[in-house]
């Protein structure tokens, strides 16, 4: 590993000129993860997958680690499902597709990988897993009707005791910011769930094998309990000089 490991921090896409609030609020929350990526010494590559898979895997190729971050609905299609669903947002099939892809090539490539929100139900659906499509009107992960800045909401999750997630946060009760309609259902293959929310749901997973960990929360919002992202951020640099040796 170089003096400086670089972190891919990979997007779905880098502009929504559909919705100025909504970029607008993304832009905050990837700009904390390369803020604090870059406070432990990373050198960021930020990266869109909507410029398609073949680009994405290319550009990842030399990065010592990835982060998936928080978008948009994934297309129904890569998991059996049906589009008309409540709430459903608009889909990028080519960026999906391109973070689907990656999740493999990080396998094959023994790359650390942290999905965040969206990036966790990318590695749910790249390894066969299926989603819920709707949580419900009353649902507790999401705030409707207000403005985007909003729409994230705080509750607690259950996390399993001896755990990747539970080394790096601790067992038990822990609060997070949320703000997602949809869930696991169906869970992918060799992944393991590490912690469930208050109301069931699935909110971290892991990979059985592989330095694989995504959670359904934002550690990166900026009402997120202070240190959650930097810990998870560590744990993709200390697994680093495992994918040398296995490459090696």
């Amino acid at each position: 590993m170089s003096e400086q490991p670089t972190i891919a921090v990979v997007e779905a896409t880098r502009f929504r000129g559909h919705d100025p609030a909504y970029h607008d609020y993304v832009q905050l929350l990837v700009g904390n993860v390369i803020a604090e990526a870059e406070a432990q010494g990373w050198r960021v590559d930020r990266l869109a997958a909507d410029r398609g898979a073949d680009a994405l895997l290319a550009e990842t190729e030399p990065a010592d680690a990835v982060v998936i971050v928080g978008g948009e609905d994934i297309h129904p299609d890569f998991y059996g499902g049906r589009t008309g669903y409540p709430n459903e947002s608009r889909h990028l099939p080519a960026a999906d597709a391109a973070q689907i892809a990656l999740v493999h090539a990080a396998l094959v490539r023994g790359t650390p990988l942290l999905g965040i929100c969206r990036g966790l139900q990318i590695v749910n659906v790249a390894l066969g897993g299926t989603l819920v499509q709707d949580l419900g009107e009353e649902c507790a992960h999401v705030n409707r009707g207000v403005p985007i800045p909003q729409v994230l909401t705080t509750h607690t999750v259950q996390v399993e005791a001896g755990s990747r997630a539970s080394d790096l946060l601790g067992a038990g009760s822990l609060e997070v910011r949320s703000a997602h309609h949809q869930a696991v259902d169906a869970l992918g293959a060799d992944l393991v769930v590490t912690a469930r929310s208050h109301d069931g749901h699935v909110e971290a997973i892991e990979h059985a094998d592989a330095p694989l960990l995504a959670v359904q929360w934002h550690p990166e919002d900026i009402a997120a309990p202070a240190g959650q992202l930097a810990a998870l951020l560590r744990a993709l640099r200390v697994a680093v000089p495992a994918r040398e040796v296995v490459a090696a």
